[in-house]
């Protein structure tokens, strides 16, 4: 290994390592899915049962097994917690800068450093990479597929290599696969439609049939099928549940009540993209005219097709989801590693041009350097839902404003585009060193159960049942992980028989619910954040 390459293997590590791994676990698990994902894989390694995922004893069908197997291996050598559920989203999205850099520095020497830091510091890698979910399994199986499709697409314009372009290809089979069994049939659907579309844009329809290889087809059914036929003949009722409601109802209906405006995933994958969404607009528009010149002058060269090609990775996935009645920010990450290739190739294009114009670096001066702001106010943004007037407001705009300004100089400067990378890491480091340092706190007691579970285990001389009535799923699903028990919920029905404790929110009136009717009701406590009370509940028929 060169001291170049020992050099930039250190330099992508600690980015990963810092925007990924560190303090991943210093605040709870948040929402709903996060603490859920993380007590089905729990379950499942509890049971030692790698086919059926559960949820409080019951069959889970909603989604694939590969997050829950990456959790059930991080608790094993981890330990249950927070930062072992988080583990498998930092490592995929490791994974997936690991194969931006390599497949740079084989195809597209002289960027692959900034390929892959570019991908590493979007907004929404490093968002989901933290998140106990299956969108990183997700985004990091179907980059990696892309990137190995056009590695094998652009090997086969040079003589020889046969063994390397089937490896390639053979790559590409293998993570749809794995996609497969992160979130469901949409990465192969999703990639045959981008490969589909590319061929058409670029009269490549040769290349279409060639990928529809019988080797790596067998490879795609061995990998993704054995799991999807095991848990049929195991639950029958997999079938109804995860295809025709998790997949297509949810696509084409408003069943699990996520509606959002056509353009929604317009601004999403802008913030998804920041700081890098203004350069990564121009590489698209760069993309756009060249395509339109090169189709009316003939045939697109080979560098000219990977723009398209990246271009339509980027789009589709946008677009499919656009068309979906329910929509959740999650699902478009996979179109976010395009845009960051997309723009690391032009900048390897661009790079010798030097400065940038005054309105372009401005713009993106502006867009680095805004997220100072609400990561410096995090605690007011988290508990009271608002940025502060006065002193912290002026600081934090001040901060942004110094930072702003600096970027801007530097990319005006006669070599500004070669710091472009430099200069916009430092606001996305500072970011997330702030909202570490005072976030967590916050983000703990107002969006996550931990804290609350660490008061009733406190005041419970037991363990005991626990029920919630009238709270959201959120603190349900965050209770049932951090107890590690099943709770029950009152309005579906589910009143223990036995005493148990009860969490509902604090203007409940208890006195007046004939719920807990001729039943010894005690007030424990309040948990101020969350705005619940918890209580003890007497068995039914226990004289007071």
């Amino acid at each position: 290994m060169s001291n170049r390459t020992r050099a930039d293997v250190l330099l992508i590590a600690g980015f990963c390592a810092f925007l990924f791994f560190y303090g991943a676990g210093s605040f709870g698990l948040i929402g709903a899915d996060e603490p859920r994902y993380a007590q089905v894989a729990r379950e499942m390694l509890d049971r030692h049962d790698w086919i059926t995922p559960t949820l409080g004893g019951h069959a889970w069908l909603e989604k694939p097994p590969l997050y829950y197997w990456q959790a059930m291996l991080a608790y094993s050598v981890l330990g249950v917690d927070d930062f072992a559920a988080r583990v498998p989203s930092a490592v995929d999205a490791t994974l997936l800068v690991v194969a931006v850099y390599l497949f740079f520095r084989r195809f597209r020497r002289g960027v692959e450093v900034d390929a892959a830091l570019i991908t590493a510091s979007c907004a929404g890698v490093i968002g989901y990479a933290r998140a106990a979910s299956m969108d990183m399994a997700l985004t990091a199986a179907f980059g990696i597929g892309m990137l190995s499709w056009w590695a094998w697409r652009e090997s086969e314009s040079e003589a020889g290599r046969e063994t390397e372009k089937r490896i390639y290809l053979a790559s590409f089979y293998l993570c749809m696969a794995l996609g497969m069994l992160a979130k469901g049939p949409i990465a192969p659907f999703l990639a045959g439609i981008v490969i589909l579309l590319f061929a058409a844009v670029a009269r490549e329809w040769r290349a279409l049939a060639k990928t529809l290889w019988l080797p790596g087809i067998v490879l795609f059914c061995v990998i993704a099928l054995p799991w999807y036929v095991a848990v049929q003949l195991r639950n029958p009722q997999f079938f109804r549940e995860f295809f025709l409601l998790h997949n297509l109802a949810r696509f084409s209906s408003n069943l699990y009540h996520h509606p959002e405006p056509f353009w929604y995933f317009l601004p999403v994958t802008a913030l998804a993209l920041l700081p890098w969404v203004v350069f990564g607009a121009t590489a698209l528009v760069s993309v756009a005219r060249a395509w339109w010149k090169e189709r009316t002058t003939g045939e697109a060269d080979l560098e000219m097709q990977f723009n398209m090609f990246a271009a339509c990775w980027l789009a589709v996935p946008v677009v499919f989801f656009s068309l979906s009645r329910s929509k959740l920010p999650g699902y478009i990450l996979p179109a976010v590693p395009a845009g960051a290739v997309l723009l690391a190739d032009y900048l390897r294009r661009e790079m010798n041009e030097g400065s940038v114009s005054g309105w372009l670096a401005v713009l993106h001066a502006l867009v680095a350097a805004a997220p100072m702001v609400p990561a410096l106010l995090i605690a007011y943004v988290v508990t009271e839902h608002r940025l502060p007037a006065g002193r912290p407001m002026l600081t934090a705009l001040a901060v942004a404003f110094v930072l702003c300004a600096g970027i801007a100089l530097t990319l005006v400067s006669r070599s500004g585009l070669k710091y472009l990378r430099f200069v916009t890491l430092i606001p996305v480091v500072l970011a997330v060193a702030f909202v570490l340092r005072f976030g967590v706190k916050p983000l703990d007691q107002s969006l996550s159960a931990r804290p609350l579970a660490l008061e009733l285990a406190n005041v419970e001389t037991q363990r005991l049942p626990l029920a919630v009535y009238g709270v959201g799923r959120e603190l349900e699903y965050g209770l049932a992980f951090y107890r590690n028990q099943a709770i029950a919920r009152y309005e579906a029905g589910n009143v223990p028989a036995d005493e148990h404790l009860v969490i509902a929110p604090s203007d409940w009136q208890i006195a007046n619910d004939r719920i807990l009717a001729g039943r010894h009701v005690t007030l424990l406590g309040h948990d101020a954040a969350q705005n619940v009370d918890y209580y003890w509940v007497g068995a039914a028929g226990a004289k007071n």
